[in-house]
């Protein structure tokens, strides 16, 4: 058990003065986190507590955290319960989570045209752009870089772009800048784009694009989305799929159920030559070991009109992408019924 497992079983133990249970029993403890540099544990408590029961959790805490376990400081954020008029209020709503190993394996451009491929069969589509410290999916759907507009609500406007409702980090920094933020910041990102984000009524599927490995973001979506369903990237090369089987257990781990394995990359074709530049197997071999399967293969090709990554509906990547999204609404459809 890691030492951040053993704090949170621990602190999981201590009584919530609102209502004299643990802090395990309600699902309080939304966010845990060591700041090895200043021995700092950096928290997050779901608020329904009034300010006397506020004040005594703080001191309960201070004094588990650092006079019996001997941490330095301690940072206590009570977060906002905001479910109500959310996205996860809504029923019949499929989330997918598209995951990877490690980077540059294609995983947004995957998940892109996925959301594509699914528009394209009649259905109702956003994109959540989880990886928040490399969020691309703006570039990736050709979209202008600005901040979101609120409603009359006081709810985000997502942005919408080939008739899918889209939000990412990107939309909220400054230009060239990058994102330094620790776990409890990468949360309250989160929350936004579940919790205050105007969503179509009519939503059917959220894809969302995960960040590469299994870090606080992946850990975070099981607590908003216990039910999220999720695809594994990886290339045929060694170096992507050996990681790429981390994260599918890391998901099986968080109670995800896995959808299968994309293996992207996985040739290239020259005239009739096929030509398998990173190897071959890789997809497969993932697929094996999680005991799933290989649902696509998606070589490397370049779109006929000549955008950088999104293909047409009469593309052979395109098509692939429809077999793929078919075979999806087939499983998922299929399991919500039964």
């Amino acid at each position: 058990m890691t030492e951040k497992e053993q704090l949170k079983n621990k602190l999981g133990e201590l009584i919530d003065p609102s209502n004299e249970k643990t802090l395990a029993e309600n699902d309080a403890i939304r966010h845990l986190a060591i700041d090895g540099k200043t021995v700092t544990v950096l928290i997050g408590i779901a608020d329904e507590h009034n300010d006397e029961a506020k004040k005594t959790l703080r001191r309960n805490l201070a004094k588990t955290i650092k006079r019996d376990l001997g941490y330095e400081g301690l940072k206590l954020d009570f977060e906002p319960l905001k479910k109500k008029d959310s996205i996860l209020q809504k029923k019949n709503i499929h989330y997918i989570g598209v995951a990877s190993g490690k980077g540059g394996v294609g995983k947004s451009t995957v998940a892109a045209n996925l959301a594509l491929a699914l528009k394209r069969l009649g259905k109702k589509v956003g994109i959540i752009d989880a990886d928040i410290y490399g969020s691309n999916m703006p570039i990736i759907m050709d979209m202008e870089i600005r901040p979101p507009k609120a409603n009359e609500k006081e709810k985000i406007i997502p942005f919408n772009k080939h008739g899918i409702e889209l939000i990412s980090t990107e939309f909220f920094m400054e230009e060239g800048k990058p994102l330094m933020w620790r776990g409890p910041m990468l949360s309250k990102m989160l929350e936004h784009f579940f919790y205050d984000v105007d969503w179509d009524e009519e939503t059917e599927y959220v894809i969302i694009d995960l960040p590469p490995g299994t870090g606080d973001v992946a850990i975070d979506i099981q607590r908003f989305i216990p039910e999220c369903r999720m695809l594994i990237v990886t290339t045929p090369h060694p170096s992507a799929s050996r990681v790429a089987v981390k994260a599918g257990f890391a998901a099986r781990q968080l109670k995800h159920s896995i959808l299968g394995v994309i293996e992207n990359m996985s040739y290239l074709k020259q005239g009739d030559e096929v030509l398998r530049i990173f190897g071959e197997g890789g997809g497969k071999e993932v697929a094996d070991k999680l005991d799933t399967a290989l649902v696509q293969q998606i070589p490397i090709g370049q779109p006929e009109s000549g955008h950088h990554s999104l293909f047409g509906v009469k593309e052979e990547l395109g098509v692939l992408y429809l077999g793929l999204a078919n075979k999806l609404i087939k499983t998922v459809e299929k399991d919500s019924t039964q």
